[in-house]
Order: structure tokens, then sequence, then C-alpha cells
């Protein structure tokens, strides 16, 4: 017996840290080579891994019942019956069921314990049926017809997509990273020679990641073309979306420096959905501070008498950039720090007990929850990309407005 106690993974099931597949079609050559591959693993003493097991076990016992085709066919029985005699003597057969009110109760017919588990007593059962030539009952042992051997298997035949498959599996010590472990076996394994016909493959835990950060990176994507399509059907303009856009780069820069500063693992679910939620909250700064610079250009060029459309001077658009972003500054910077705040107690996986709070006056606060290992990389993903990218939006937001509104004039020059 093997016990294995694992950490709760708090999600989805995604299989082993390390897990290697390997597939063919002999299944004999397969277990020998998936052998020669774990001691050639184990040989290179990589860093992180536990124990790599196969999950096939070799040298199983089984019995096997040979069955007399000819034989049995000259006595009128069939390889199905002997089969069907067998599996109701080991595992027993429903032949009628008892009801006791509104209960039902099947009622099962086999041999007692002391005679299934008797090779001698199973072969030696008598099967009782009608002979079709004559009309008569007849009975014939099964050992008259058949004989069991003795042998050893496999536990299992495994199979993925119609292929033969055999998994080297192990977990990775506390503290090493499972994607480095998995690319220091991949580069242990890139010049290794495989028999003809036979192929690996790196599944589990990476294989399930790969295909979440290509789903939730396609997920961002339509997000960021989303917004854009809004934001251009809003402004009536494709500089400002971009200049807007702009933030979400930041975000997603203060994300990767917060999570390599404070040494944080980058957990592709949880990690992508906060920088897709990312996307809709940065911009929202950036918006709020270039419709007002906006309407103070506006009110601009009525105080100078200029038309609508008309570009305002150098000095008068760099006054109205500071005068927007002094009086935008604090709105921006309460924003942030209220959403950030907010996310603090599901960051550090804070608990409270309200129960006791009011009934014996004592919260009983403590940090650091089971929710915490699920929601945490999600918040300071959040925390992370927003604090970047406010502080950067207040800066390179309104330069790149300022860069954009000269490159206008400068082409209007050009063409006028």
């Amino acid at each position: 017996m093997v016990v294995s106690v694992d950490k709760d993974s708090n999600g989805p099931p995604t299989g082993p840290p390390v897990n290697i597949e390997i597939s063919g079609d002999n299944y004999f050559e397969l277990v020998e080579t998936a052998d020669e591959i774990r001691a050639f693993i184990d040989g290179k003493r990589i860093a992180g891994i536990e124990e790599l097991k196969l999950d096939v076990e070799t040298g199983k016992p089984e019995m096997p019942i040979e069955v007399d085709r000819v034989k049995a066919r000259a006595l009128g029985l069939s390889s199905a019956q002997i089969g069907d005699a067998m599996r109701t003597a080991l595992f027993g057969k429903e032949v009628s069921r008892f009801k006791d009110g509104e209960d039902d109760y099947p009622i099962n017919i086999r041999m007692s314990s002391q005679y299934r588990y008797n090779v001698e007593d199973l072969m030696n059962q008598k099967i009782t049926f009608r002979d079709q030539a004559s009309g008569k009952i007849k009975q014939v042992p099964i050992s008259a017809v058949a004989k069991a051997k003795k042998t050893s298997t496999f536990s299992s035949v495994k199979r993925k997509n119609l292929k033969r498959v055999i998994s080297i599996q192990s977990n990775v010590l506390e503290g090493a990273n499972p994607t480095e472990t998995v690319d220091a076996i991949k580069a242990a394994m890139a010049n290794y020679a495989l028999p003809r016909g036979m192929k690996v493959d790196f599944t589990g835990e990476q294989e399930e990641q790969a295909k979440e950060l290509s789903f939730l990176s396609g997920a961002l994507l339509m997000a960021v073309f989303l917004i854009f399509l809004i934001l251009v059907s809003q402004f009536n303009s494709a500089s400002t979306p971009f200049i807007i856009l702009v933030t979400v780069v930041f975000s997603l820069i203060g994300v990767l420096l917060g999570l390599v500063i404070f040494r944080m693992e980058f957990v592709i679910m949880m990690t992508m959905i906060g920088i897709i939620s990312l996307a809709g909250i940065v911009v929202n700064n950036a918006i709020v501070l270039i419709d007002f610079i906006k309407q103070l250009s506006a009110r601009k060029r009525v105080e100078l008498g200029l038309d609508e459309k008309a570009l305002l001077p150098v000095p008068e658009l760099v006054e109205t950039i500071v005068e927007a972003g002094r009086t935008r500054l604090r709105p921006v910077l309460l924003t942030a720090i209220t959403t950030i705040l907010g996310l603090i107690p599901l960051a550090t996986g804070m608990n409270i007990n309200f129960y006791t709070l009011f009934s014996e006056n004592n919260p009983h606060i403590f940090f650091g929850g089971d929710n915490v290992v699920f929601w945490g990389p999600m918040s300071w993903t959040v925390i992370f990309g927003l604090t970047f990218a406010t502080f950067l939006t207040l800066v390179i937001v309104p330069v790149m407005y300022y860069l954009f509104e000269r490159i206008q004039r400068t082409m209007a020059r050009w063409f006028a």
C-alpha cells in the first residue's frame, strides 16, 4: 500500500507537475523504454523532482482461464456460458429483487468466500444447461473444458487518442518551481534517442497551464480590442484611444516588476484574470484625464475666439495640459488608492469572525487564510499593475497627448 499526501491545489485538477507521456504501439517495448527514461532522468539529478514513477505496474499477478473451444463445443458449451459462470461465482449475479414497502432490494447470488477464493472449487463447479442436440439437461465441470494458469501482466493498458500510453509522473519538492523543473527535464532529454514509432510528450500541469495561458491571452486581446472600439466611437479619434491603451502596457510592466521584486509566482489562471481585469480598470484614469484636457481645450478655444476644430497655440496647449493634470490629480489618486486598499484584505487573506465580534467583542482577526492561495495572486496582480500604471498615467499620458498634438500641427503645416 502506498500513501500519498499532497497540498490542496485550491483550483481545477491539472495533473501532476511532472508528467511525461510515452506513446507507441508495442506495449512491452513501451514499458521498457519508459523505465529507461525514468532511470535516465534520475541519473541527471535534476533539482525539484520528488520521485519519478510509472503509472503502470508490471508483474501484477493474473490467472487467465483458457477455454478449449473444440472440446467445449463438442459438449455443447460456449465460452459465454463459461465466462458467465465464473463471473457469477466471483462477483455475483442479480437474480431477483425484494420489495419492502417502498424500498427495493436486489437479491444476488455468488459463491461463499471459502469457495470463490479456491481455484480448485472455482474450476470444479458444474455448469448446468440444456443440450440443444438431445434436449437433455447436462452438467459439465469447467475443468473439463478449461484450464487456469498463473502468470503476471500489467496493472492496466492506458490509451490516449487510440495510442497506447505510459506516463512517468512526479510531484515537485516544496519550494521548487514546476515550470523550471520541467524545462530542465526537456533540456536533458533534447538529444535522447527514442525507438522507432515512439513519441514523448510533456503533459499534466504544464499542458493545462499552456492551454489556460493561450485562452486567457486571447481573452485579453479581445478585451483590449473591444475597449479600443468603444473609445474610438466615443472620442471620434484613433490617436486618443491609443494613448489611453498605453496604460494597459504600463500595468503589465507593473505586474511583472511586482512579482519579481516580491518573489511571487506567476499563477497562470488567477494572475491572467487579474491582468484582464486591469485592462478595464487602469484605462479609467487616463480616460478621465484626457477627457478633461479636451474640455479645457474647448473652453480655451472659446476664450480665444478660435474655430471649434482649430488647433490651440503651443503655450495655451501646455497650460491646458498642466491645469488638467493638477485638477484631476486628487480624483485619480483617490480612485487608485481606494481600489488598492479594498483589495488588501483579499490579497492578505484577512479573516474576521463577525459572530464573535458582536457576541464576545473579539473579531479574532488573522491573516493568511485558505482563500489567499486562490484569490491572492489575482489581488496582488491588480494592486501591482494599478499602482504602477496610476503614477505613470499622471506623467506619461499628458506627455504623449502633448507629443501627438505637436505631430498633428507638424502634419497640418506639411499638407497645408
